[in-house]
Protein backbone atom coordinates (compact mmCIF):
# COMPACT_ATOMS: atom_id res chain seq x y z
CA UNK A 1 0.00 0.00 0.00
CA UNK A 2 0.91 3.45 -0.51
CA UNK A 3 0.97 6.94 2.11
CA UNK A 4 1.09 9.92 0.96
CA UNK A 5 4.18 12.67 1.73
CA UNK A 6 3.53 15.35 2.76
CA UNK A 7 6.14 18.18 1.43
CA UNK A 8 7.78 20.33 4.43
CA UNK A 9 10.99 21.01 2.20
CA UNK A 10 10.85 21.85 -2.03
CA UNK A 11 11.31 18.52 -3.73
CA UNK A 12 9.19 16.22 -1.89
CA UNK A 13 5.66 17.60 -3.58
CA UNK A 14 3.53 14.71 -4.78
CA UNK A 15 5.80 12.00 -3.28
CA UNK A 16 4.29 8.36 -2.03
CA UNK A 17 6.21 6.08 0.09
CA UNK A 18 5.63 2.19 -0.53
CA UNK A 19 4.96 0.49 3.06
CA UNK A 20 3.70 -3.06 4.24
CA UNK A 21 -0.48 -4.27 4.01
CA UNK A 22 0.31 -6.29 7.12
CA UNK A 23 1.78 -3.59 9.28
CA UNK A 24 -0.18 -0.73 7.56
CA UNK A 25 -3.21 -2.53 6.12
CA UNK A 26 -4.42 -4.61 9.47
CA UNK A 27 -8.12 -4.87 10.45
CA UNK A 28 -8.35 -3.55 13.94
CA UNK A 29 -8.17 -5.96 16.96
CA UNK A 30 -10.16 -3.98 20.05
CA UNK A 31 -9.39 -6.84 22.59
CA UNK A 32 -6.18 -7.24 21.89
CA UNK A 33 -5.07 -3.82 22.04
CA UNK A 34 -7.18 -3.52 24.89
CA UNK A 35 -5.16 -6.10 26.69
CA UNK A 36 -1.63 -5.01 25.52
CA UNK A 37 -2.81 -0.89 26.34
CA UNK A 38 -3.80 -2.28 29.84
CA UNK A 39 -0.65 -4.59 30.32
CA UNK A 40 1.55 -1.42 29.48
CA UNK A 41 0.14 0.96 31.47
CA UNK A 42 0.45 -1.85 34.46
CA UNK A 43 3.92 -2.49 33.98
CA UNK A 44 4.36 1.30 34.34
CA UNK A 45 2.82 1.14 38.26
CA UNK A 46 5.69 1.49 40.64
CA UNK A 47 4.16 -1.01 43.14
CA UNK A 48 6.16 0.08 45.77
CA UNK A 49 3.15 0.99 48.31
CA UNK A 50 3.81 -0.58 52.33
CA UNK A 51 2.67 -0.75 55.68
CA UNK A 52 3.57 -2.31 58.76
CA UNK A 53 1.61 -4.87 60.18
CA UNK A 54 1.82 -6.07 63.87
CA UNK A 55 5.35 -8.35 63.21
CA UNK A 56 6.80 -5.34 61.47
CA UNK A 57 5.66 -2.71 64.01
CA UNK A 58 8.25 -2.27 66.79
CA UNK A 59 8.05 -3.07 69.94
CA UNK A 60 4.82 -5.27 71.83
CA UNK A 61 6.65 -8.03 73.22
CA UNK A 62 5.59 -8.27 76.43
CA UNK A 63 2.06 -8.32 77.61
CA UNK A 64 0.67 -4.89 78.76
CA UNK A 65 -0.75 -6.69 82.17
CA UNK A 66 -1.71 -9.89 83.30
CA UNK A 67 -4.88 -11.90 81.67
CA UNK A 68 -6.90 -11.63 84.55
CA UNK A 69 -8.12 -9.90 87.65
CA UNK A 70 -7.35 -6.14 86.37
CA UNK A 71 -11.02 -5.72 85.22
CA UNK A 72 -10.06 -4.72 81.66
CA UNK A 73 -9.36 -6.65 78.51
CA UNK A 74 -7.63 -9.29 77.52
CA UNK A 75 -4.35 -7.60 75.71
CA UNK A 76 -1.74 -9.66 74.39
CA UNK A 77 0.52 -7.00 73.23
CA UNK A 78 0.32 -3.59 72.69
CA UNK A 79 0.90 -3.52 69.04
CA UNK A 80 -2.68 -4.74 68.21
CA UNK A 81 -3.89 -3.05 64.90
CA UNK A 82 -6.65 -1.94 67.39
CA UNK A 83 -4.33 -0.04 69.80
CA UNK A 84 -2.83 3.13 68.90
CA UNK A 85 0.71 2.47 67.45
CA UNK A 86 -0.19 -0.94 66.59
CA UNK A 87 0.46 -1.97 63.05
CA UNK A 88 -2.11 -2.31 60.36
CA UNK A 89 -4.56 -4.97 59.31
CA UNK A 90 -4.41 -6.15 56.47
CA UNK A 91 -0.83 -3.83 55.67
CA UNK A 92 -0.29 -3.26 51.76
CA UNK A 93 2.98 -5.10 50.42
CA UNK A 94 5.19 -3.84 47.79
CA UNK A 95 3.97 -6.02 44.77
CA UNK A 96 4.68 -6.31 41.10
CA UNK A 97 1.81 -5.42 38.73
CA UNK A 98 3.13 -5.97 35.52
CA UNK A 99 1.15 -8.52 32.94
CA UNK A 100 2.66 -10.87 30.46
CA UNK A 101 2.03 -10.44 26.72
CA UNK A 102 3.76 -12.53 24.26
CA UNK A 103 6.06 -10.72 21.45
CA UNK A 104 3.91 -11.41 18.81
CA UNK A 105 0.78 -10.38 20.96
CA UNK A 106 2.82 -6.46 20.70
CA UNK A 107 3.73 -6.44 17.26
CA UNK A 108 -0.17 -7.13 16.90
CA UNK A 109 -1.40 -4.59 18.58
CA UNK A 110 1.32 -2.03 17.64
CA UNK A 111 0.17 -3.42 13.52
CA UNK A 112 -3.40 -2.41 14.43
CA UNK A 113 -3.22 0.95 15.93
CA UNK A 114 -0.33 2.00 13.48
CA UNK A 115 -3.18 0.63 10.43
CA UNK A 116 -6.19 2.49 12.66
CA UNK A 117 -4.23 5.98 12.37
CA UNK A 118 -3.87 5.30 8.92
CA UNK A 119 -7.49 4.77 8.14
CA UNK A 120 -8.41 7.82 10.48
CA UNK A 121 -6.29 10.14 8.43
CA UNK A 122 -4.00 10.57 11.95
CA UNK A 123 -0.33 9.59 10.57
CA UNK A 124 0.76 12.28 8.34
CA UNK A 125 4.07 11.08 6.62
CA UNK A 126 6.61 14.26 5.98
CA UNK A 127 10.20 13.66 4.12
CA UNK A 128 12.29 14.95 7.01
CA UNK A 129 11.64 16.70 10.18
CA UNK A 130 14.57 19.08 10.89
CA UNK A 131 15.28 22.36 12.25
CA UNK A 132 18.63 24.62 11.82
CA UNK A 133 18.70 25.89 14.96
CA UNK A 134 17.02 25.10 18.58
CA UNK A 135 14.50 27.25 17.98
CA UNK A 136 10.35 26.74 19.03
CA UNK A 137 9.02 29.33 16.70
CA UNK A 138 10.67 27.14 13.59
CA UNK A 139 9.47 24.04 14.87
CA UNK A 140 5.76 25.31 15.35
CA UNK A 141 5.58 26.76 11.94
CA UNK A 142 5.96 23.73 10.51
CA UNK A 143 3.34 21.79 12.48
CA UNK A 144 1.00 24.51 12.17
CA UNK A 145 1.49 24.12 8.22
CA UNK A 146 0.80 20.13 8.62
CA UNK A 147 -2.06 21.02 11.38
CA UNK A 148 -0.80 18.63 13.62
CA UNK A 149 0.06 21.18 16.91
CA UNK A 150 -1.47 18.44 19.19
CA UNK A 151 1.46 15.53 17.46
CA UNK A 152 3.88 12.80 18.57
CA UNK A 153 6.65 13.23 16.58
CA UNK A 154 8.68 10.21 15.45
CA UNK A 155 11.81 10.32 13.89
CA UNK A 156 14.82 7.98 13.12
CA UNK A 157 17.38 9.51 14.89
CA UNK A 158 16.70 12.42 17.49
CA UNK A 159 18.90 15.51 17.11
CA UNK A 160 19.61 18.20 20.02
CA UNK A 161 18.20 21.32 18.13
CA UNK A 162 14.72 19.10 17.08
CA UNK A 163 14.95 17.78 21.11
CA UNK A 164 15.41 21.24 22.14
CA UNK A 165 12.67 22.65 19.88
CA UNK A 166 10.08 20.45 21.10
CA UNK A 167 10.24 20.45 24.60
CA UNK A 168 8.67 23.78 24.82
CA UNK A 169 5.28 23.23 22.77
CA UNK A 170 2.90 22.16 24.73
CA UNK A 171 0.82 18.89 23.20
CA UNK A 172 3.77 17.96 21.35
CA UNK A 173 6.20 15.44 22.48
CA UNK A 174 8.92 13.47 19.66
CA UNK A 175 10.09 10.18 20.47
CA UNK A 176 12.13 7.88 17.77
CA UNK A 177 10.87 4.69 15.65
CA UNK A 178 12.80 2.40 18.17
CA UNK A 179 11.25 3.88 21.17
CA UNK A 180 7.58 3.98 19.92
CA UNK A 181 5.08 2.26 22.26
CA UNK A 182 0.97 1.81 22.42
CA UNK A 183 -0.11 4.18 24.75
CA UNK A 184 2.29 7.15 22.98
CA UNK A 185 0.27 6.39 19.42
CA UNK A 186 -2.66 6.82 21.15
CA UNK A 187 -2.35 9.68 22.96
CA UNK A 188 -1.99 12.63 20.32
CA UNK A 189 -4.62 13.71 17.77
CA UNK A 190 -1.86 13.22 14.68
CA UNK A 191 1.72 11.22 14.62
CA UNK A 192 3.73 13.08 12.62
CA UNK A 193 6.50 10.58 11.03
CA UNK A 194 9.39 10.65 8.72
CA UNK A 195 10.33 8.34 5.89
CA UNK A 196 13.01 6.88 7.62
CA UNK A 197 11.23 6.17 11.02
CA UNK A 198 8.51 4.99 8.74
CA UNK A 199 10.86 2.37 7.69
CA UNK A 200 12.38 1.46 10.81
CA UNK A 201 8.95 0.37 11.95
CA UNK A 202 7.76 -0.85 9.20
CA UNK A 203 11.16 -3.05 9.71
CA UNK A 204 10.49 -3.87 13.49
CA UNK A 205 6.67 -4.75 13.18
CA UNK A 206 7.57 -6.97 10.67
Amino acid sequence: MELNVQALGAGAQGQVVQVSEGSFGREFNEPLVHQVVASYLAGARAGTKAQKNRTAVSGGGSKPWRQKGTGRARAGTSRSPIWRGGGVTFAAVPRDYSQKVNRKMYRGAMRCIVSELVRDGRLVVVDELAVDAPKTRELLAKLTALQATDALLVVEALSEALYLASRNIRGVDILTSSELDPVSLLRFQKVVMTVAAVRVLEERLG
